[in-house]
């Protein structure tokens, strides 16, 4: 079956892209779900003017990206955390922690392009890349404190 794509679809292609696909992952994953369309005759005519305005958002989105990567370059996330010998967390830092503390700051960004492969849990500075488009990646530098206990005051 040919069909084509209306979405980035990972490791099968992107947006507008003719790909041949096994009968049922086109019938019960792509079509459902709108990721592709059939590759008819209409529908191909149709591609060319999607190709068209994917230029020109890809374009814009990218810009964009590029202008919020700037304002990261000198952003600072800092938490203050319980730790416990050798400076390790009580619990971690997750990358919906970082998405949450980059909107206090005025940045909408979603967890999942921040690119933390692995909870941060120990004491220390760390530099957290962000994926803000195919071809843009923003570094986020997070400190993370001991937090100070009642016995220490």
């Amino acid at each position: 079956m040919e069909v084509i794509l209306k979405e980035d679809v990972d490791k099968l292609g992107s947006r507008g892209d003719v790909v041949k696909v096994a009968d049922g992952y086109g019938r019960n994953y792509l079509l459902p779900r709108k990721l592709a369309i059939e590759a008819t005759k209409n529908n191909r005519a149709v591609i060319e003017q999607m190709k068209a305005a994917s230029v020109r958002r890809s374009a814009r989105d990218k810009a964009d990206a590029e202008a919020l990567s700037t304002q990261f370059n000198n952003l600072t996330l800092s938490f203050q955390r319980r730790s416990g010998e050798h400076d390790q967390l009580f619990g971690s830092v997750t990358s919906s922690d970082l998405a949450a503390e980059m909107e206090k700051k005025g940045f909408n960004v979603d967890r999942r392009k921040i690119q933390l492969h692995e909870s941060l849990k120990s004491l220390g500075e760390f530099t957290v890349p962000v994926r803000l488009h195919r071809e843009v990646t923003a570094h986020v530098r997070v400190v993370i404190e001991k937090e100070a206990t009642e016995e220490e005051q």
